[in-house]
């Protein structure tokens, strides 16, 4: 078993990425850093106009530059991003894509392209103004739907094709593991899967409602059902990080993985634990239970569990690494770790960075501290710290080894030193933009809305030293972007020519057996299920048979 591993391990090592693959990975990376800039330049925008600093022209609100930054940030930079990762370990661990899986993630990849196009048509028109969470009983142009129509279904696309190309690997690997990686691709995949169900359930409720075909929707179910996705999503970016802090930084600091049987069963509990906890969202609405809703806050904060799992691992494999380098005393290890290196100093700062954002999440399900800043900028700042640093920052530690692999290039010292030029720009930017949310939040400024001073309002005026701070923050994120852009897009067609490896831990040979329950997924996405019905399934029904009087759409801008 270990010979054969060795074998694989050297062959692929002098193979690199199969190129039919590394193209697949290629092109989500150019989308979703392209998504990245313009993503970001509608965020200074929108930054510098909630400073006061900007008018907008009279053809471009402030909502359609809001909704614009969400689709293209929460939506495409992130799932793009997601696909190509996790394609390219796929391709890596299991021996490259069947040509029926290539074919499936082309199809996911165009269906996704052409989703957001569509989607974005009625934005620039004006007609689409309804912001990332979409709620009615705000309507927005059919288009629009039929635009995150096409997105999910080519999410779904994606979806079964790593499930047929993990099938196919077990089928003929009877009775061994699944590679880590792979492994973690399961679950993200899972996840997205029957998270996007939920909101596939809302658009064609939606697009009906918006068509003029019935008069009214019912507000509260929809908010649901968009809830059931919308928190579920946080948490794939999330476990997609926590994939590259288990497999990818043992391999940066030379070290090993902390447990591989810990590393299964926090995939695991992630997905049984993840989709149940959209209510905690939706504390302040009225029509919920508070049995309900506390029911959802306590699966929320399930999720720290396997967070506080990771963060033992993590700080192990640190100090291990620091140990074997000579580190002294309690804190020495801190030292030796290779802070010059992008692709530990990125997901480092990430990993950081989701300690207040733990702890802002913590905040926001509980019912007393949610009162005060639900609706507030501080939710803003929360999001910007979970996704901005803890998720991008991954995502970018990530791409300075990836993004070379699969383009047979090499990461020089003059682009390494970029990426930490780069990373320490975003770190302080997005520092001072989530700060500055977070304490005007807590002052009452509001989130969602243009610049205001409410006709002189004392209270609102003194919320613009923040919002100058906000803007600050803005303006080093999009230098940040543009860097980051550059980076990316020079490893892929610029940087010298060589082979790059892949940065994973390899698969644990010797010391403890995982045990190979780790494997039934089939009982994971049982109980997964049970859970689910567990949060939803009361609810939903009372919301259906005890439907509240439904509301016409709207157009509020």
């Amino acid at each position: 078993m270990a010979l054969a591993q060795k074998i694989q391990e050297k062959t692929q090592k002098a193979l690199g990425a199969h190129p039919a693959d590394a193209k697949i990975s290629k092109s989500y990376f150019s989308i979703s850093f392209i998504a990245l800039l313009v993503g970001g330049v509608l965020g200074l925008l929108q930054g510098l106009n909630r400073a006061g600093l900007l008018e907008l022209p009279t053809w471009l609100n402030y909502y359609q530059v809001l909704t614009g930054h969400g689709l293209f940030l929460v939506l495409v930079f992130t799932s793009f991003f997601v696909v190509g990762y996790f394609y390219a370990a796929l391709s890596h661990n299991l021996g490259g894509l069947q040509p029926k899986v290539r074919k499936m993630v082309w199809s996911a990849f165009w269906l996704k392209i052409m989703g957001a196009v569509t989607a974005v048509i009625p934005i620039i028109q004006g007609e689409a103004s309804v912001m990332y969470t979409f709620y009615p009983p705000m309507a927005a142009s059919p288009v629009f739907y039929i635009g995150l129509v096409l997105f999910v279904v080519g999410i779904w696309m994606a979806a079964f094709g790593a499930f047929i190309q993990v099938a196919n690997w077990r089928k003929a690997n009877k009775g061994q593991h699944l590679p880590i990686l792979s492994y973690f691709a399961t679950g993200v995949f899972v996840l997205l899967l029957f998270s996007s169900l939920f909101v596939a359930i809302e658009v064609f409720m939606i697009l009906p409602w918006s068509l003029g075909w019935v008069d009214t929707i019912n507000v509260m179910l929809s908010r649901t059902l968009f809830w059931a996705f919308g928190h579920t999503l946080v948490n794939i970016w999330y476990l997609t990080a926590v994939s590259a802090w288990y497999t990818i930084i043992p391999k940066v600091l030379g070290t090993r993985r902390f447990s591989d049987t810990l590393t299964r069963v926090v995939v695991m509990l992630l997905v049984i634990l993840n989709i149940p906890g959209g209510f905690h969202h939706q504390i302040v609405d009225p029509g919920i239970t508070e049995s309900v809703k506390y029911l959802h806050v306590f699966m929320s904060l399930a999720i720290g569990f396997p967070s506080l799992m990771t963060a033992f691992a993590m700080f192990s494999i640190f100090e291990r690494s620091g140990r074997e380098k000579g580190a002294k005393g309690l804190f020495g290890f801190f030292k030796k770790l290779p802070w010059g290196d992008v692709r530990f100093l990125a997901p480092m700062i990430a990993m950081i960075a989701f300690i207040p954002a733990g702890a802002g999440g913590i905040v926001q399900t509980t019912n007393q501290l949610n009162q005060v800043v639900h609706n507030s900028l501080w939710v803003v700042g929360h999001f910007h710290l979970t996704l901005g640093m803890t998720v991008a920052l991954t995502f970018f530690g990530v791409s300075y080894w990836l993004v070379p692999y699969v383009s047979g290039r090499v990461l020089t010292k003059r682009m390494n030193k970029l990426g930490v030029i780069q990373t320490w720009i975003w770190t302080i930017g997005m520092t001072l933009m989530s700060v500055a949310m977070h304490l005007v939040g807590l002052l009452g400024s509001p989130r969602r809305t243009s610049y205001s001073n409410y006709f002189g309002n004392e209270t609102a005026l003194g919320w613009d030293p923040y919002l100058i701070f906000l803007a600050v923050g803005g303006t080093l994120l999009i230098i940040a972007v543009v860097l980051q852009v550059y980076n990316m897009f020079h490893l892929m067609f610029r940087a010298p020519k060589g082979d790059s490896e892949f940065m994973v831990e390899p698969e644990a040979v010797g010391g403890n057996k995982t045990p190979f329950w780790t494997e039934r997924w089939s009982r994971i996405i049982v109980l997964m299920l049970i859970v689910i019905a567990m949060g939803y399934v009361i609810p939903l029904t009372d919301f259906i048979f005890n439907a509240p009087p439904g509301s016409p759409p709207f157009k509020t801008w």
